[in-house]
This record gives C-alpha cells, sequence and structure tokens, in this order.
C-alpha cells in the first residue's frame, strides 16, 4: 500500500507515526495558556492535555500504525492513498515512551491507529501497548486511547479498563452526513454503539466511572451544518455524558475530491474561524449554562464568523440587560459578553464584602472588561 521507500528503523517509524497523528484532535491540544502541540528535538509530537482534576500534562501522541483499510474521504491516510505506510510494534511503543519518561519530558500517552486487518486485530495492538506499560512497567499515569470504529464490546471494555481517557471519533453528526465520508463504515453500528457502550461502562454508576470520553468532528467536511453539530454536541453531553466534543476543521486538498467540503466555496480560514466559534458555543454549553436551542444561528443554520455567538445572543435579547453587577445572581452575569467564570467568581466575592461602583473594581481594564461594560449596571 503506498510507494515503496525501504524499511524503516523504530526512530524513523515513530517519527513517521507521530507527524501523521495530527490528523486525530480528540484530545486537548493546547493548554490554558494557549500553549499548542511542540516537536521535540527527535522530531515527535508532544501534546500538552488539561487533566480532569486540573493541571496539565504532556502527552507522546502517536499512530500503532498509519496503513489503513478505510476510506474516510477528508483523510489523508485512507485507503489507496500513495504515503509511507509503517506500524510499530507493542513492544517498541512501550519502548519508546518509557524512555520518554523517564527523561521527564512526557508523563502519559496517547495511541490511535488506522485500521489493518480487522477492528479487533488493531485494537489488539493498541492493547498489548498499554497491557505492557501497565503490567510490566507499572505505568500509572495518564493514558488515552483511541477506540477503532467497529471494535467489539469486549475490545471496548478492555481499552476502558486500561485507560484514563478514550474516545470514538464521530466526525460529522448524523447517518446522512456521515455516508459522505465513508462507504465502508457504518454510523450506528460502528461509531454510535460503541460511544453508548463507553458511556455506560464510565457513567456514575459504571464499573469505570473515573475514566473519561471524548469524540471530535470534522467540521466543513461532509457539508453540515453548524445547527446540526451544535445539535449533536448537546446530546453527547446531555445524553451520553461525554467530557469534552472537539471540533477539527477539514484541510482542503487532503480529501477526495467528490467530498461536498472540497468542492465547497469556503476559504481555509473561514473554515478555522467556524471551528472557533464552535469551541465557542462549547464552553458556552458547558462553562456558561446555555442550551443549544440558546445558541443564535444565521438563516442558514450556521454561526455568524464575525462576531462571538455571546455577543450575537446578548445582541437579540437586549431586554436582559443591563444587569446589575452587584445583585445579578451568577447564571445572570454568565450571560454578559466579557464576563468569563473566572471575573464573575471574582465579582461575587468582592460584593460580598464591598459595594462595587466601577468596572475598576472588578479587575484591570482589558478588552474583555471594556465589553462587559455596556452591559453592566452598577
Amino acid at each position: 500500500m503506498g510507494t515503496k521507500h525501504g524499511s524503516p528503523d523504530v526512530s524513523e517509524k515513530l517519527s513517521i507515526l507521530a507527524a501523521d497523528a495530527q490528523y486525530d484532535l480528540a484530545c486537548a491540544c493546547g493548554n490554558r495558556d494557549g500553549i499548542g502541540r511542540q516537536r521535540s528535538a527527535e522530531g515527535k509530537w508532544i501534546y500538552p492535555v488539561a487533566l480532569p482534576g486540573g493541571g496539565t500534562t504532556y502527552l507522546l501522541k502517536t499512530l500503532v500504525s498509519n496503513a489503513c483499510s478505510n476510506d474516510c474521504k477528508y483523510c489523508p491516510l485512507r485507503q489507496g492513498r500513495d504515503v509511507r505506510r509503517c506500524t510499530i510494534s507493542p513492544e517498541e511503543i512501550a519502548k519508546v515512551f518509557m524512555e520518554y519518561l523517564r527523561a521527564g519530558k512526557v508523563s502519559g500517552i496517547f495511541l490511535s491507529s488506522g485500521m489493518t486487518g480487522s477492528p479487533d486485530q488493531s485494537m489488539t495492538r493498541l492493547i498489548d501497548a498499554v497491557r505492557i506499560l501497565r503490567r510490566k512497567e507499572r505505568f500509572r499515569g495518564y493514558v488515552h486511547l483511541k477506540v477503532i470504529p467497529g471494535a467489539s464490546d469486549e475490545a471496548i471494555r478492555e481499552a476502558v479498563a486500561l485507560s484514563n481517557a478514550v474516545s470514538v471519533n464521530i466526525e460529522t453528526p448524523g447517518e446522512k452526513n456521515f455516508r459522505r465520508l465513508s462507504e465502508k463504515k457504518n454510523y450506528l453500528t460502528d461509531v454510535i454503539r460503541p460511544m453508548k457502550l463507553i458511556s455506560g461502562l464510565t457513567s456514575k454508576d459504571g464499573p469505570y466511572k473515573r475514566v473519561k470520553q471524548t469524540t471530535q468532528f470534522v467540521v466543513g467536511a461532509s457539508g453540515e451544518k453548524d445547527s446540526e453539530i451544535i445539535e449533536y454536541t448537546w446530546g453527547l453531553y446531555t445524553r451520553l455524558g461525554l467530557q469534552r466534543v472537539y471540533f477539527s476543521a477539514y484541510q482542503k486538498g487532503l480529501g477526495s475530491a467528490e467530498l461536498p467540503g472540497e468542492s465547497a466555496e469556503v476559504k481555509g480560514e473561514d473554515l478555522l474561524t467556524r471551528e472557533h466559534r464552535l469551541y465557542q458555543v462549547d464552553w458556552l454549553i458547558r462553562k456558561y449554562g446555555f442550551e443549544a436551542k440558546e445558541i443564535p444561528l444565521g438563516d442558514d443554520g450556521n454561526l455568524d464568523l464575525v462576531h462571538d455567538p455571546k455577543e450575537v445572543w446578548a445582541g437579540r435579547h437586549s431586554d436582559y440587560f443591563p444587569v446589575n453587577v452587584n445583585r445579578a445572581a451568577k447564571d445572570v452575569l454568565l450571560r454578559v459578553p466579557g464576563l468569563g467564570p473566572l471575573t464573575v467568581n471574582r465579582i461575587i466575592k468582592a460584593r460580598g464584602e464591598w459595594r462595587l461602583r466601577s468596572m475598576r473594581d472588578i479587575g484591570r481594564a482589558g478588552a474583555r472588561l471594556k465589553k462587559a461594560e455596556g452591559y453592566v449596571t452598577f
């Protein structure tokens, strides 16, 4: 499969596979300071990730294999593409990771893979690598495993038992959109079924409630609308209890020419802005108390690319403002453009001690507080 370039050694394999792992973003790729993935001197990708209990760690992120028999039309590693293919063994992964761990370069690992053979054969390679780390090397740190679509219930349970986090990429909202991306994979049985199983295993009453589940949308690949992504995101949080939903703008030129996202007259920078707006919506849902039905959309079912969704909502609800900073409840203050959870908590603490009289009593002047000034009263 692909051009023959000779057999690479372990270091070459990891360089190839770690670089190809950039196409899977279903783990945090930035921390609170906005620092994204970093490439080490050895050419390996190191990713910062926010931990469920707070703080951050760095992950060695790599594919076990970039050979793939699937036909995902958005993926540059899909079957039939002329790329350098290789596979690294579980033993090789464990050895390299432990070297990085002992050197203090990483404290966790994210493993994914293309599908070679059956889904369970691919899962076996992922699981065997983690088994070596957990049982032989006694590694107790952070492990994120990507579940291969179509994996059996038994393989999924074992992956969950060994991991701190697992993910199945949903890719697009709904079966209709999914059929535009793949003719081989089945949306309901290969993607939704594993997500539901993981949800049960990791629920508050499940045997692995400490394990978190995440997923990723490939934004713009299938021609989907933002309204569809938001509806599904809401369902993933409220019905399946996912910890995080991630969004990755489709990269034009990497996919099949027949893909809707390839022919759409949308600039690459607009796709990145759309990704950013969806992350803002995700924040509104997870941190600000908004419901999916409250997210403001245009007549075409898409988000405004010029203004952030919280500002658009405020513009459509002028009767909600101004908000009295000294009396408003926390959930009311969180609706004010420019005020985030940290600032709101600071306001609530401060007004318990004295009466706030101006924006200067809230914090240092800046663009965010300047934005909030037009929506509040003292």
